[in-house]
């Protein structure tokens, strides 16, 4: 109930999931109008799909610590504890993201040994998918911290894409005195790490996309800032690429000879096809879509979220924790 459009694109999301996948979805929020949005979009297709009440709403606005303490009977935190007393295999949200945090935090609690929980999303790059971590969830780790998102990208990239991974730390340059208290302490952490993947220290945001990195740990505040100018790259560039197209006939000509490669790219780094990102460090899968998804966006989010759970990817990320110490 508190994205940007709720909750248009939830319902019509989980549509779409149902429709074309063998999920069952659950959504949490205000019957009636959850009810009267199943109803318009055609609820006779809706029969994996169920309304429970919620009476709260988290607004993007709210502080995630009060959120929780104040509005017990909030969709997203029903919706978590569902989870936690297993009427559920996993939670989505396109809310408010810190709140989200919160009540994945408190109520499904850490993974043993784990500090914070980080948001691990994977950018298209021309050498294959690049993981990020954190991308939003922690904007003042600790070292300690950032050293642990490495190692949960690290275990993220070897359960989900097979790799034994290449993992950096996000820099300003990739001589050892540049960076920040921060990254200078994560990094003397890292240096001594040993585990299933390889550290080669510093990456410097030119190195993201040259296929030297698989996994790339930084800051929520940081990765929250390379991922939203990710997007915006590839929209304006999606722009000029059409303005170029549109100036001349014999340009347009030419357009329709590019224009399948295009649709493709576009489809690579569309977030909608993406969905949503895992919250890793949590003992259920817990996926974060986009505030403003659409439903094209939310189905994609749901699609993700129980694959995450039919691999049981948690676990997965304990065992890889534990076994790094």
């Amino acid at each position: 109930m508190g994205s940007d459009r709720a909750p248009g694109p939830e319902v019509l999301g989980s549509l779409r999931a149902v429709r074309t996948s063998d999920v069952s979805v659950t959504l949490v929020g205000d019957a009636a109008r959850l009810d009267a949005e199943l109803t318009r979009a055609g609820r006779e297709d809706a029969d994996r799909i169920t309304v429970v009440h919620a009476t709260e709403v988290v607004t993007m606005h709210d502080h995630p610590g009060q959120a929780f303490r104040h509005k017990p009977d909030s969709s997203m935190r029903v919706a978590v504890q569902r989870v936690h007393d297993g009427h559920g295999d996993a939670v989505v949200s396109a809310g408010n993201s810190g709140a989200m945090l919160a009540c994945a935090i408190f109520v499904l609690g850490r993974l043993a040994g784990i500090e914070r929980p980080a948001i691990v999303t994977v950018l298209p790059t021309p050498a294959g998918p690049l993981v990020l971590c954190d991308a939003g969830a922690n904007t003042e780790p600790k070292p300690s911290h950032l050293a642990q998102f490495a190692m949960l990208g690290a275990a993220y990239d070897r359960a989900v894409h097979g790799r034994t991974p290449r993992v950096g730390l996000l820099s300003n340059g990739g001589e050892p005195g540049k960076g920040t208290p921060l990254t200078r302490d994560a990094h003397a952490l890292l240096a001594t790490a040993s585990g299933p993947f390889q550290y080669i220290g510093y990456v410097e945001g030119s190195d993201l996309f040259r296929g030297v990195v698989d996994v790339v740990a930084t800051d929520g505040f940081t990765g929250n800032v390379v991922l939203k100018t990710c997007e915006g790259i590839a929209e304006g560039m999606f722009g000029l690429v059409k303005q170029e197209l549109e100036k001349t006939p014999m340009a347009r000509l030419g357009s329709a000879l590019v224009a399948p490669a295009l649709r493709g790219l576009a489809k690579r780094i569309d977030y909608t096809e993406i969905g949503g990102a895992l919250l890793a460090g949590v003992t259920r899968p817990v996926v974060i879509a986009h505030g403003r998804s659409d439903d094209a966006a939310m189905a994609s989010a749901i699609r993700a979220a129980a694959q995450f759970a039919e691999r049981s990817l948690p676990g997965q990320l304990a065992a890889a924790i534990s076994a790094l110490g």
